[in-house]
């Protein structure tokens, strides 16, 4: 495996530019990376479909008194693991790398004070029982997160699919802000993702 070190702010973390289509380290979510490091001090931080869990390394680094970072790849969670190890971080009951589809794991009970989602535009593996599609079905992903949270918890909720509409039905349920045009950095022209803060 060919990868290189890359230093974000304080942290490092394993990029592959050769073996995938994705580098393990989506540049345009750097600020929202630096929010979840402003926003988990002294929290309960889920991350679900982690990916490489730089979410929940910046989570852990910003104060997080523990983390569960769930996604259904072992190549991404062993990448994850290098990531934490890299950080100084130990792999443990108090910060959780789990294997699971996310949707068949969010029917159990849970309390986070923050929940970080962002799932893929479209799935149909075959550890998966059915298809997924963002647009279609984001508002039962979101419905089954928004339980596990605390009371006075948050989800921030992103999506890389173009021409993303949020469903007008959660904005009856919850307060939420668009944080789409806040996020994105400023060596990026066109808006790469949407994001909500529910």
């Amino acid at each position: 495996r060919d990868r290189l070190k890359v230093r974000e702010g304080s942290l490092q973390f394993w990029v592959n530019l050769k073996d995938y289509v994705d580098t393990g380290l989506f540049l345009e979510h750097r600020e929202l990376r630096h929010l979840l490091y402003a926003e988990a001090a002294n929290k309960t931080f889920l991350n679900l479909f982690c990916y490489t869990a730089t979410a929940s390394v910046f989570a852990i680094k910003g104060g997080a008194q523990s983390s569960t970072s769930v996604d259904l790849s072992r190549t991404y969670l062993d990448w994850a693991e290098d990531n934490f190890i890299l950080n100084g971080i130990k792999p443990s009951s108090k910060h959780q790398l789990i294997q699971a589809d996310c949707l068949q794991w969010l029917e159990r009970q849970g309390n986070y004070d923050l929940i970080f989602c962002n799932p893929p535009v479209f799935s149909n593996s075959k550890r998966m029982q059915q298809t997924w599609d963002i647009q279609r079905d984001h508002v039962s992903l979101i419905l089954r997160a928004m339980r596990l949270l605390s009371p006075s918890g948050k989800l921030i909720f992103s999506t890389h699919a173009e021409r993303f509409k949020l469903d007008p039905r959660l904005f009856q349920e919850y307060s939420i802000e668009d944080l789409s045009k806040l996020l994105l950095p400023l060596d990026f022209k066109k808006q790469r993702f949407s994001c909500f803060r529910l």
